[in-house]
């Protein structure tokens, strides 16, 4: 039996259309996301305003708000550079505790250093983490290994080796918790908003998200590459730029961004190195993957789309408490927010015809 319809490439999407990706997944998302609300016994439209009056009702709650995002920023821009020189980067997760690892190593450490010197050299330090993490951008040029399953199983790997060191080798020695011992006050981000917790680490993920990775993308030759090699390798080759050397620099870029996110939370917020730095079950990592497909590998749009997820994930909280809306909804809306984003970017890229 002949199939009644056919996938054909569709002409290429406007420049509008492209750029309300976020916003049409986003609709989708919450008018999806009521059918779990209405099957748990709530009402939708209360269930949602909840949500944005547990996450911005006071000056506490807004300030949480950046804390969220700052590490969702850095994970959804690794992400959104990495996939748009086609290099599928799945590891953030393991990049993020690969960071975490190596700046808390130097943050323990050098106490004598005074702090314009000691944060610096801990960024540095997670950043490198980070980078070295993405070493499967070197096996997918030289040995053709798939990036997807190695930069995959990479998380695992660097979840289960932060496990080992804080129960063995880094395990603080005084309280023998499965822990790091403290950071030195050098190199702690400073708090910002007094008693709160809106650290140093907060504007420099805005900065990096908003100047450095948006003016990587659109301002330099390697921005211009990265874009080019995503848009057609075969043409980028014969115009004279090297994809395996790209893919190379977008790996440790990547990397790098995701690094500068576990350090971050070990320097504004834990203050020591533990297990469970990212969240679980849905952690920073696999989370940035989400936000950046949804905002369309754009850095401007991930910094607001981190800020929504920021919004639910914190608001999801009150909500559930209130409505008796169980408070995993905020991880249905993840998985709902990254379906409905390949959806549209499919349906942006075919149409279905009918074959008569």
């Amino acid at each position: 039996m002949k199939f009644p319809f056919r996938l054909e490439k569709a002409p290429p999407p406007s420049t509008l259309r492209r750029a309300l990706l976020p916003v049409r997944a986003l609709v989708a998302t919450f008018l999806a996301g009521a059918i779990p609300v209405l099957a748990a016994g709530a009402n939708p439209l209360t269930a949602y305003y909840l949500m944005a009056a547990g996450s911005l009702g006071d000056m506490i709650a807004i300030t949480e708000v950046f804390v969220r995002a700052a590490p969702l920023m850095m994970t959804g821009l690794a992400i959104a550079i990495a996939f748009r020189a086609k290099f599928w980067n799945i590891g953030a997760e393991g990049q993020f505790y690969a960071g975490a690892i190596l700046g808390t190593l130097v943050a323990v450490n050098f106490p004598e250093l005074p702090f314009w010197v000691h944060i610096p050299f801990m960024i540095a330090a997670g950043m490198i983490g980070g980078a070295l993490c993405a070493l499967p951008g070197i096996l997918k040029i030289k040995l053709k290994v798939g990036d997807v399953v190695t930069t995959l199983m990479l998380n695992f790997i660097m979840v289960i080796l932060t496990s080992y060191l804080v129960q063995n080798i880094l395990k603080d020695p005084f309280t023998r918790w499965p822990q790091s011992p403290p950071i030195t006050d050098s190199a702690t981000y400073p708090v910002l908003i007094p008693f709160t917790r809106f650290h140093l680490g907060i504007v420099i993920a805005l900065f990096v998200a908003l100047v450095v990775g948006y003016g990587l993308i659109e301002y330099t030759a390697l921005g211009y590459e990265i874009k080019a090699v995503g848009s057609n390798e075969i043409a980028s080759r014969l115009a004279g730029i090297n994809p395996t050397a790209l893919t190379i620099k977008t790996a440790i870029i990547s990397g790098s961004f995701a690094g500068l996110a576990g350090i971050g939370e070990v320097a504004g917020i834990r203050h020591h190195l533990i297990a469970t730095l990212s969240p679980i079950p849905i952690g920073y990592g696999l989370t940035g993957v989400v936000i950046g497909v949804m905002s369309g590998l754009n850095p401007l749009w991930v910094v607001l789309v981190a800020f929504l997820f920021s919004i639910i994930i914190n608001g999801s909280q009150t909500m559930s408490r209130l409505t008796g809306v169980p408070i995993f909804l905020g991880e249905i809306f993840q998985g709902l927010a990254l379906g409905f984003s390949l959806l549209f970017l499919f349906l942006d890229q075919y149409r279905i015809r009918r074959v008569r």
